[in-house]
């Protein structure tokens, strides 16, 4: 921009480039978010995942601020190359990643860092060249001032937009490839803006151009481009796959097989699913005739409430599951309904999509009998569901002659974790009995049934089942020495210990 430009001229070219500071840096963040999503939807332990990610891109950015110093020429033209770079490579980088790990794992961490570090850096940068463009025409105050602040501002905007409407709406492919279009868009328009000052640059237009057709191109077909990368992940047909606010929902059939998925994790396959759910429920249900209110956390697929809608003198079911897409799902699909016998149309039942926590906090409702079906703690957030704090803050929902089953990972593959769950029940003042059953989906299968009395296994099941049996029971709270009792630590808020005990354990069995 010169120097003896008009004065409004000037101001009116600010206002630009203040403008596309707001989009790079929208964009900047939302790359860094979509790499810490992807890495925590597909390798777990959220925590480590964003760490590590947002260290990495930080660390990224500010070799990219150093090496501006050595970006000379058309300051203009270069800007807008880098924009070009970011957006293609920022716009397909979600897909790069999910493609890397669908074809083959083992490169996906090392795809992924290389990635955001190559991200970063050119992120890092664009400010510092926005600067060099403006600094002639704003005071160093004013423009240190105007630019951070716009900066800030557009990395609200996205951390706000990304979680609540992006992610579940458009899914991490495609919003990946929106603010890679945001930022090709940028450049385009700087290219237009600024022509006079930059002069004719037809290789610039054609290198737009092409941005953009790719990034649209990509947009259009993003939808197919992840179904097939999902079908060389899964070896089944995939019959319904979703992104919801909260995990990927993927359902697959194999003949008469129906098998889900969250976050690739495998939930239940229906060959074998049964023994997982009547041996959550049964052998306490069995031993409260009295039950009439039950409380179910989590097991948003209903199965859970399959097994409890078998007992006649049951009056209410409240299910609490943190997903609406999941309770949505299972309670609509034809296929989905009949595996839980339509249990989540129920006028027994009541769905409440909320985290379990938080409306227990709320709640004063008091239950017989409860069930705490969530998934592993793999993560902080679901870590938090099997600490003390969350333990006694149930205990105040559970009357005195209640029973409350915990489904607590494998007592064989994740024995530590396993014996944690209950360290942490004891700890928070249940009396907790143990129990684990064959699962040949997931193998030996861990369950904790939490009390405030000494509980006692029901002498009969008086309800159709196909593999608990009252006879059988006793077999079922027998540990063989090499699932027999450790010494572990409660898991607290403040430690949680369990999400740590748990990727290791189970690290190992993947490894081999």
């Amino acid at each position: 921009m010169p120097t003896n430009a008009p004065p409004a001229l000037r101001a009116a070219m600010q206002r630009p480039l203040l403008a596309s500071v707001f989009i790079v840096a929208s964009c900047g963040l939302a790359y860094e978010l979509i790499a810490g999503a992807m890495a925590s939807y597909l390798l777990g332990d959220s925590v480590m995942q964003f760490s590590t990610v947002i260290g990495a891109y930080l660390f990224a950015m500010g070799i990219g601020s150093w090496l501006s110093k050595f970006v000379e020429g058309n300051l203009l033209v270069r800007f807008i190359q880098i924009e070009l770079l970011v957006g293609l490579l920022g716009g397909l980088s979600a897909g790069l990643l999910f493609l890397i790990f669908t074809l083959h794992s083992g490169p996906f961490q090392f795809a992924l860092y290389a990635l955001v570090l190559l991200i970063g850096i050119l992120v890092g940068l664009e400010i510092p060249l926005i600067m060099r463009v403006l600094k002639r025409e704003v005071a160093f105050k004013d423009l240190v001032a105007q630019v951070l602040s716009v900066d800030y501002i557009g990395a609200l905007a996205v951390s706000l937009l990304f979680p609540l409407v992006l992610a579940p709406q458009l899914g991490l492919v495609r919003s990946a490839l929106l603010f890679g279009l945001l930022n090709a868009l940028v450049a385009v328009w700087a290219l237009w803006l600024f022509r006079a000052q930059i002069g004719v640059q037809n290789l610039l237009r054609a290198q737009s151009l092409t941005v953009i057709v790719l990034l649209l191109a990509g947009f259009a077909y993003a939808g197919k481009f992840v179904s097939l990368a999902e079908a060389n992940l899964y070896a089944e047909d995939i019959v319904h796959a979703e992104s919801s606010a909260y995990q990927r929902i993927v359902v697959t059939r194999w003949r008469d097989e129906i098998r889900l998925y969250l976050n690739n994790n495998l939930q239940f396959s229906s060959r074998d699913e049964y023994r997982y759910h009547e041996a959550l429920v049964h052998p306490a249900l069995a031993a409260l005739p009295g039950a009439r209110r039950v409380l179910v956390l989590g097991g948003g697929d209903g199965m859970a409430v399959r097994e409890i809608l078998k007992y006649p003198q049951i009056e209410s079911v409240t299910l609490v599951d943190l997903d609406p897409r999941m309770t949505t799902l299972f309670a609509q699909s034809d296929l989905l309904r009949q595996l839980n016998q339509n249990s989540l149309s129920s006028p027994k039942v009541k769905i409440v999509n909320a985290d379990a926590l938080k409306w227990l906090e709320a709640s004063s409702e008091m239950f017989d009998f409860v069930v705490v079906d969530f998934p592993d703690p793999s993560n902080h957030s679901l870590g938090k569901l099997y600490s003390t704090a969350f333990y006694r803050l149930l205990k105040q929902h559970v009357a005195q002659t209640g029973l409350v089953v915990v489904q607590a990972t494998s007592p064989m593959y994740a024995r530590a974790s396993f014996w944690t769950v209950v360290t942490t029940l004891e700890t928070a003042g249940w009396q907790a009995t143990p129990y684990h059953a064959l699962v040949p989906s997931f193998g030996e299968w861990g369950y904790i049934i939490a009390s405030q009395h000494d509980y006692h296994a029901p002498l009969a099941i008086d309800v159709s089942t196909r593999f608990v049996a009252a006879d059988t029971l006793p077999a079922l709270f027998h540990f063989p020495k090499d699932m027999a009792r450790v010494e572990t630590e409660a898991n607290r808020l403040d430690n949680q210990i369990l999400v740590r005990l748990f990727e290791r354990e189970w690290g190992r069995v993947q490894v081999h």
